[in-house]
């Protein structure tokens, strides 16, 4: 029977849950204040002529810009306090889904060597251009929508004191709510890894990620981002990046697939209380990770003596 390392899977969830704190709490307390200042006015109103090429009301840069320094869960928010139509919130969601939490989710990025701006640009321009597609493709969805049971946020503290301490509270939290997911994280990856389980899953992905030009050995990391995210599951991106070495190159295809596609079980459900389809917003995110991994493969081949090597290492880089 197989060893398993329990003391090395403690210590790993705890430098990984150290690191992803002093990222995400001094973020989520600077923007959590922000959002009570004219900050947040002064973007909505330099995103409002935008807003039209996109099919939505001016006050629609209210969600996007909650969404996009803070979470899904502060543009969702936001949305409940609008009257929107069916094919407005789902562009929302839609542009929601691919660009949220930019800068705790960026700094993650770059962490093992990518830089935040081209993490940023990317999932920006992402949204962008498939609100644009869906509003001009899409000639349905004009009845109001309904609004499920989720909660607008709430009142606004009076005073900066009460604003510095709602911030501290929520910037606590989000380190808690990360704690909660990645200390268990790494230690049952740690057992996984004891077990030889995720050589075996490995094994499994491999035929899907080659023809996406994607290192094999980046299966665990795939996995980790698509079903956590990036934030919860930087634990794991971190931690194999670490281990494995990755080209520049293979990182940035992995991370920017995982920058269109994330989170997909969490981050896709939650919309659904907002009265929108959920499974073509799935197909969505998962179809334009895939174009732009091709994309990216074509753009940015792997050399061939890696290639070479890679395969005659089953799968690893040198």
């Amino acid at each position: 029977m197989r060893r398993i390392r329990w003391r090395q899977g403690v210590r790993s969830g705890i430098l990984t849950s150290w690191e992803l704190g002093k990222v995400i709490f001094p973020v989520t307390l600077l923007v959590s204040i922000l959002q009570f200042t004219s900050l947040i006015d002064w973007l909505v109103l330099g995103l409002s002529p935008a807003m039209s090429w996109m099919g939505l009301p001016g006050e629609a840069a209210i969600p996007l810009v909650l969404g996009n320094l803070l979470n899904l869960y502060a543009g969702i928010g936001a949305i409940l306090s609008l009257d929107l139509t069916v094919k407005q919130v789902f562009i929302l969601a839609v542009m929601l889904s691919f660009s949220h939490n930019l800068l705790v989710e960026s700094a993650v990025c770059r962490k093992v060597g990518i830089p935040s701006l081209l993490v940023m640009g990317v999932r920006m321009v992402l949204a962008a251009i498939s609100a644009c597609i869906i509003h001009w493709v899409w000639q349905g969805g004009g009845e109001t929508a309904v609004y499920g049971m989720i909660p607008p946020s709430g009142t606004p503290p009076d005073g900066w004191p009460g604003m510095l301490l709602q911030g501290v509270e929520t910037a606590a939290f989000g380190v808690l709510q990360m704690t909660v997911v990645v200390f268990p994280l790494m230690v049952a990856i740690q057992i996984l890894k004891d077990l030889l389980w995720l050589e075996r899953f490995a094994g499994w992905v491999k035929p899907l990620m080659r023809p996406l030009g994607i290192d094999t050995r980046g299966s665990v990391i795939l996995a980790g981002g698509l079903l956590f995210g990036l934030a919860m599951g930087a634990g794991v991106i971190i931690e194999q990046a670490r281990e494995k070495g990755f080209t520049r190159r293979d990182m940035t295809v992995m991370v920017l697939f995982l920058a269109a596609c994330h989170a997909v079980v969490e981050d896709t459900l939650i919309f659904i209380p907002l009265g929108i389809p959920v499974l073509p917003l799935l197909l969505i995110r998962l179809g334009v990770a895939v174009l732009l991994t091709l994309f990216l493969a074509w753009l940015w081949p792997r050399p061939s003596n890696t290639v070479s090597r890679s395969r005659a290492a089953g799968g690893g880089v040198a």
